[in-house]
């Protein structure tokens, strides 16, 4: 990497919270690249953000998982948008609100603003049917994305290329589409999720 690619990379600790979006018209549409972070209500994606940022608790994990139905936009350095999707797949949920997280995700997804999309799944587990359905949201949508598969410290290395292959496999991963191992605790796969982030961010800024 060149000294003039170092300089003009994000400095993640200069980020600041911009706003809460629950229409169209919130959303930025100002050319910044767009960052997303979808995962489940308890899959731990403030954890994986804030250890992307080597924050506490700056994206706040909030109290009562899937009640809040808006999209979350955070500044990195003036140069990108780190855009968290309400997390998904909470039973206790109503019907009017999982129609209304529906909604704002179509909304968003129909205008394109996506630069590369992170999606966060429990690598003990097998992805659920909700997961399911927000690969599809990013599938659809035709720009890059990657998947991080979280809770890396909770498994044991054996179980590890299985679990990995399962999640590909449920989730219909299209050849290209990364799965990476993370441990929000200890940091595994954070240099590499940061590379690929700066890397399209670089493109989306062009």
């Amino acid at each position: 990497m060149s000294m003039e690619q170092e300089r003009r990379l994000p400095n993640l600790h200069n980020v600041e919270f911009l706003r809460s979006a629950v229409k169209e018209a919130d959303f930025p549409a100002d050319g910044l690249p767009q960052i997303v972070f979808a995962g489940k209500s308890n899959v731990g994606k403030s954890s994986v953000i804030n250890k992307l940022l080597s924050r506490k608790n700056f994206a706040r994990v909030s109290a009562q998982p899937g009640k809040t139905i808006h999209i979350n936009y955070f500044v990195i350095d003036k140069q990108l948008y780190l855009v968290d999707l309400p997390g998904y797949g909470y039973a206790r949920v109503s019907k009017a609100e999982q129609q209304r997280w529906g909604a704002l995700m179509e909304t968003y997804f129909a205008r394109g603003l996506l630069t590369l999309g992170i999606q966060i799944v429990d690598i003990r587990h097998k992805p659920t049917r909700d997961d399911v359905t927000m690969a599809e949201w990013f599938r659809a949508s035709e720009k890059p994305w990657v998947v991080i598969a979280n809770k890396l410290d909770k498994i044991k290395k054996s179980q590890l290329e299985g679990n990995l292959a399962e999640i590909r496999q449920t989730l219909l991963l299209p050849e290209e589409v990364p799965v990476i191992p993370f441990s929000a605790e200890k940091g595994d796969g954070r240099d590499e999720v940061l590379a690929l982030i700066f890397e399209h961010a670089g493109k989306g800024a062009e």
